[in-house]
């Protein structure tokens, strides 16, 4: 009698103890699921709080800007990107020197569209402020397509270049904002890569190019969000590059 209870109460120990492991696991998925949960509202979250924050700050900016900008022949457009395309003050042709007419444009918007971003509210989510230039896909004949591109290449750097430096030696500006937009400003050329119809559109086989609209620098805030997304998908493991 006493090896067979003590057979019975061993086996007792044994699926009482797959019972606690069964719960323990069960409680392991619950919680990541609850994780995943959270993980995918965060995905859903943060891109609408930071729509929500793009679309209060463009508001300032077109209430701040649209009067200067409209003078200088200028666009802001939602994903708060300015353009200046007018060719009548920009850039003379194969040149990358300010003319005195875009550098007066630029006193006059660049200061107040920099203290916008930089409010409290805004400024902790600004990864970066780009300025970009670029140039229509015409160059001196006889020269091949990829030597065009090369050379566009170099010239509409050169003019993001030349635009960033003036601003940053621009007496308008504080030495606080300096100092920000040196670690935040970005100087990028992309030739003729992203060339425009008459429209201001995409230039393609319906719609043609426009070499005067084509010819053009944009200042383009770049945010936070796509950090973030990336943050929570995997973890917070992998932040910006």
């Amino acid at each position: 009698m006493p090896p067979f209870i003590k057979k019975e109460t061993v086996g007792a120990d044994h699926w009482i103890s797959l019972s606690d492991i069964m719960t323990a696991l069960m409680m392991v998925f619950l919680l990541i699921s609850i994780i995943y949960m959270i993980r995918v509202k965060e995905s859903v979250d943060i891109p609408r709080i930071f729509k929500a924050d793009e679309q209060q700050l463009y508001s300032q900016l077109e209430e701040r800007l649209k009067v200067k900008l409209r003078r200088w022949g200028a666009t802001l457009s939602p994903d708060l990107t300015v353009r200046f395309s007018n060719e009548d003050i920009l850039f003379k042709a194969g040149s990358a020197d300010l003319t005195a007419d875009f550098k007066q444009a630029l006193d006059e918007y660049f200061p107040d569209y920099l203290r916008a971003i930089m409010q409290e509210k805004f400024i902790n989510n600004i990864k970066e402020i780009r300025v970009e230039g670029h140039t229509s896909s015409f160059w001196a004949k006889g020269v091949n397509e990829e030597t065009a591109y090369i050379n566009n290449m170099q010239l509409s750097q050169l003019r993001a270049q030349n635009t960033l430096i003036y601003l940053l030696q621009s007496p308008q500006l504080t030495a606080i904002e300096k100092v920000w937009l040196k670690k935040k400003f970005r100087a990028i050329g992309y030739s003729s890569a992203l060339t425009l119809g008459k429209d201001g559109k995409p230039a393609d086989e319906s719609n043609a190019e426009n070499y005067g609209v084509s010819q053009r620098v944009e200042f383009r805030v770049v945010t936070t969000a796509e950090d973030k997304i990336r943050a929570v998908a995997y973890g917070g493991n992998h932040g910006a590059d």
